[in-house]
């Protein structure tokens, strides 16, 4: 419900009349295949950036305008997440690679906290100390509305010399917004979560595993760039 591109009426819309249907297993293969892409293709592109390949430049605006078009594409056309969910994954990862070898010296401790704030949501999840009820979603949607209006707001006055202060800076204002940031996107892994268990439980079409594991793949790397930022702003310091 809060991830624009994932939510309960996503499956709604689909039809659940097929004998090929979504598992579990199948979601966490899909899920395993998007992540090994992004990263191998992240890797690749961050160690040609830092041996000065000029072509990764071109990388960054590449990769995230063509993320974005995929992903606007897969949320009025789950049914092509086979195809489409594998070349996004490509995109982000040469779009995160190119990024963070901006950021070369915290790269490496963001992936690690990434992956960290991963398992503990599991657990979290798995455990029941978070349930994900109505109310947490509606609470979630509309703080992660509240984010994308408040960085669409930055980036449409920034194209008139207007810097929106303090939430972009390394002052405590700015790490306190960057550390809510993060701690919205952590949440958006619970919705995450229990939209695929939902998925699984109402026996969503085979497709919808790819799409599942592309829509928990926005949320993971949005939450590594949102830690990326919050390091670089405790590196400034």
């Amino acid at each position: 419900m809060a991830n624009p591109l994932f939510s309960e009426k996503t499956f709604d819309k689909i039809s659940v009349a097929s004998d090929d249907v979504m598992t579990m297993q199948g979601t966490l293969n899909k899920i395993a295949l998007l992540l090994t892409l992004t990263i191998s293709v992240a890797a690749v592109t961050f160690y040609a950036a830092l041996q000065g390949q000029q072509w990764t430049s071109l990388l960054l605006p590449v990769g995230a305008i063509g993320g974005l078009i995929i992903a606007l594409v897969l949320a009025f056309k789950p049914t092509l997440a086979p195809t489409l969910a594998p070349l996004y994954a490509v995109l982000e990862g040469a779009f995160v690679g190119s990024i963070s070898s901006l950021f070369s010296g915290l790269a490496f401790m963001a992936a690690v906290l990434t992956f960290g704030v991963l398992a503990l949501l599991l657990v979290v999840y798995q455990t029941g100390l978070i349930r994900v009820t109505q109310g947490f979603m509606r609470g979630v949607m509309v703080a992660t509305g509240a984010v994308a209006l408040l960085y669409l707001l930055t980036f449409a006055l920034s194209f008139f010399g207007i810097m929106v202060p303090y939430i972009h800076e390394a002052g405590w204002i700015g790490i306190v917004f960057s550390l809510v940031v993060v701690g919205i996107a952590a949440m958006n892994l619970l919705i995450d979560f229990h939209l695929i268990e939902a998925g699984v439980a109402q026996q969503a079409p085979k497709f919808m595993e790819w799409y599942s594991a592309f829509g928990l793949l926005v949320t993971i790397i949005w939450l590594y760039l949102e830690i990326l930022k919050l390091l670089a702003k405790l590196n400034r310091r």
